[in-house]
């Protein structure tokens, strides 16, 4: 499977899979609205925008916003929970890592698990600067995986690995790198927590949610081979966890580093 299909093939199931609902959003997007002191006129961008879950919101309350995005299938999704394309959103099929915009074009550039996915993350960085108006706002933000879906995925992963061949390992982009980067550029920052929630899960939605190959990690193998490690994980489950019924519960949260110029 080709990396860049990956989001084509999981679009349907991509919301469900996650574990940042739409009510959560709804109280993200007020977050930031405050913390940006926002107006009528203010004008936002996600690249990665994926199938919108961060900026539906803001849509719905009037603003400009635009969003660009590798998969097509990803932004059809978008459009499927507006009905459409509200005259106030752009919806960009392309490579999120080179914006083709024009230098001073948004108030607010909103980043969300995306910088781990481009090549040169401090050239896309410098593009986000670029398209950036004076005094404007970068929001880099994660949703932090909660404990317990981490724990469970770190057995998965364990399996994984007795099919897979060893891989290099890739370097991760940390916020501190981040932060210190755009630091030389002249930007503060400010770490903040958007919202946290308790996130609850069955196993057997866990394992459901590999099946399905929602996620990077579980495109590695062939089918045959998926298959094998998706049952071990299943005897996995009904030994560590007792039953596949078994609910497990944990916080996430919602950071944001927020980026300003002097």
């Amino acid at each position: 499977m080709k990396k860049s299909n990956y989001y084509d093939n999981i679009a349907p199931i991509y919301d469900q899979t996650r574990w940042l609902s739409e009510l959560i959003a709804e109280e993200v997007a007020d977050f930031i609205l405050q913390l940006v002191c926002a107006a009528p006129e203010t004008s936002f961008l996600e690249p990665g925008v994926g199938t919108g879950l961060n900026i539906i919101p803001l849509v719905k309350r009037g603003y400009s916003v635009t969003g660009i995005d590798v998969s097509e299938e990803m932004l059809n999704q978008c459009r499927q929970k507006l009905n459409g394309t509200p005259e106030n959103l752009r919806l960009i099929q392309a490579d999120a890592s080179q914006l083709p915009f024009s230098d001073n074009s948004f108030d607010v550039v909103l980043t969300v698990h995306i910088l781990h996915t481009v090549a040169d993350w401090r050239a896309f960085l410098d593009e986000i600067e670029r398209v950036l108006k004076p005094g404007g706002f970068y929001l880099n933000c994660q949703w932090i995986t909660p404990p317990a879906r981490r724990e469970f995925e770190s057995y998965f992963r364990s399996i994984l690995s007795k099919y897979e061949e060893s891989k290099p390992i890739s370097q991760p982009i940390h916020a501190i790198d981040v932060q210190e980067y755009l630091h030389q550029k002249g930007y503060i920052a400010n770490y903040l927590v958007a919202k946290e929630w308790l996130v609850s899960n069955t196993i057997d939605d866990l394992i459901i949610f590999f099946k399905s190959r929602a996620y990077g990690l579980c495109w590695g193998l062939a089918d045959d081979q998926y298959r094998l490690a998706i049952n071990e994980l299943k005897e996995f489950c009904l030994n560590h966890y007792g039953s596949l019924d078994k609910i497990i519960s944990s916080p996430a949260k919602f950071e944001i580093w927020a980026y300003r110029t002097l």
